[in-house]
């Protein structure tokens, strides 16, 4: 069977892809992470019966980290206090910005470019019934058809929410990409580098548990192991 691979150029001029163990200040890794990656090919294209799979990452600008100070809310509004009012009836909702301000740095990069390589897998409508009630056919389509609409969506620049690099307020453009045309890195990033222990994907099943990889860069390359392998691990 036709292995189904596509490559999606993205970009923009901020990206911020946030590192787990900083609690208060926001601090980029150096590059984009799979999960990531994947956010913004299901933002293209999201279907129920598919998976994304990033297989490989390709840095095609210098990595370039600047620091951003902002306002920012400093709370939020609990859970509970919304419960105890709507069963009293009465009390505050709203949060007042110019009592609960605070600033807030972040370590973010700048003018980002990557090309994401990625494959898709079909989901078994066995495993996955409950996704299938509807149109107990759909899982007959072929892997073509899935691969020719992620095409034309991505030529058309069309997508079901604005894909985002790291942070909603950072936009990420991008555009299709044949594997012929993917572009050399830069002389910077020439070598290997060593970006250490890298967010990997969240797995949802096992209470929303993070796990992570050691990611390599080899010539501005950075090749993504799969979920599933020794090198991945929670």
């Amino acid at each position: 069977m036709k292995d189904f691979k596509i490559a999606l150029h993205v970009w923009g001029e901020y990206a911020c892809f946030t590192r787990p163990e900083m609690k208060v200040e926001r601090v980029s890794y150096d590059v984009i992470t799979p999960s990531a990656a994947r956010g913004i090919l299901e933002a293209v294209y999201w279907k129920p019966q598919i998976r994304w799979l990033v297989e490989r990452i390709h840095v095609l600008k210098p990595i370039r980290l600047m620091n951003v100070r902002r306002n920012e809310v400093a709370s939020k509004i609990p859970t509970n206090g919304l419960q105890k009012i709507m069963k009293e009836g009465h009390g505050r909702l709203g949060l007042y910005v110019d009592e609960d301000r605070q600033q807030r740095a972040s370590i973010v990069l700048r003018n980002v470019g990557y090309v994401i390589e990625a494959r898709f897998e079909i989901f078994d409508p066995k495993e996955y019934p409950e996704k299938y009630k509807k149109d107990p056919n759909e899982h007959q389509e072929s892997p073509q058809k899935h691969y020719e609409m992620f095409k034309r969506r991505a030529e058309k620049g069309q997508h079901f929410h604005q894909p985002y690099l790291g942070t909603r307020e950072f936009a990420c453009h991008y555009e299709w990409l044949d594997f012929d045309a993917i572009p050399r890195c830069p002389e910077s990033l020439i070598g290997e580098k060593d970006l250490g222990y890298m967010l990997h994907d969240i797995d949802f099943k096992d209470n929303s548990t993070p796990h992570f990889f050691r990611a390599e860069m080899k010539d501005g390359i950075i090749n993504v192991p799969a979920f599933e392998t020794s090198e991945v691990k929670a």
